[in-house]
């Protein structure tokens, strides 16, 4: 199973063996990637991280960081305090 375009943001920096690759060359390469190594990569672009899979190490930096609509910095769930016993 490839992977698709979907799967890799075009805000993804990806690079193989130290060389910077497009989207459509690492979805090239996954032609023959078994279905564990396309789910750890598709974990990968999300996260970022580094990993080899057929002797290729890949890294990959997600540029985009995550904000509201306000572009700030999202602060996680808010904290919830019960009744105190």
């Amino acid at each position: 199973m490839a992977l698709k375009k979907i799967n890799i943001t075009k805000s993804t920096h990806i690079t193989a063996d130290t060389k910077e690759v497009t989207r459509e060359e690492v979805i090239k390469l996954s032609e023959d990637w078994s279905d564990g190594q396309v789910g750890i990569f598709k974990k990968l672009c999300r996260q970022g991280g580094r990993i080899t899979i057929k002797n290729i190490d890949f890294i990959c930096t997600p540029l985009s960081k995550i904000t509201n609509s306000q572009l700030q910095k999202d602060g996680g769930t808010p904290k919830m305090f019960g009744p105190e016993n």
